[in-house]
């Protein structure tokens, strides 16, 4: 697979995703960067989208529950350009009936080179960054080249 560079623009499209046992944190975690997450688009799996935006009074756009194919959908949203990064809540401990459609997710994450934060720790240093608010040259998959030479 050959690569090409892209950009992430300064306005990110983050993606918000937590396991049922982490949405709290999540909340919380968005009530912590509620200003800086203005300046940014947000959309999420279903329940955790509504909690958040309950919970923060933050516009999200809300995709289907992950287990429903939410994380899929997101997936896509990737795969298409249209997510920037994944700021991912996830419970290592607690066994999810939808493992297979997460790894997916986080194997599309991986493919499309978004970075992709797992816990609050990786989620706080992402967003303080000073490349949050600016453009983020990274290589992707050049799909097109790939079509063009099958």
């Amino acid at each position: 697979m050959e690569f090409i560079s892209k950009a992430l623009p300064a306005r990110k499209r983050v993606a918000l995703v937590a396991h049922d046992n982490r949405k709290k944190a999540m909340i919380q975690w968005c009530l912590q960067h509620r200003d800086l997450l203005t300046r940014h688009t947000l959309l999420a799996t279903g329940t955790t989208g509504g909690k958040i935006e309950e919970a923060t009074g933050l516009d999200v756009e809300k995709l289907l529950s992950g287990p429903l194919g939410g994380d899929q959908q997101l997936g896509a949203k990737i795969s298409e350009g249209q997510v920037d990064l994944l700021i991912f809540f996830w419970d290592p401990f607690e066994p999810m009936p939808h493992d297979p459609d997460v790894k997916a997710l986080l194997r599309i994450a991986a493919a499309w080179n978004i970075p992709v934060a797992c816990n609050q720790s990786s989620a706080d240093m992402m967003v303080r960054s000073p490349l949050m608010n600016q453009v983020l040259e990274r290589d992707v998959p050049d799909y097109q080249s790939y079509l063009a030479g099958r």
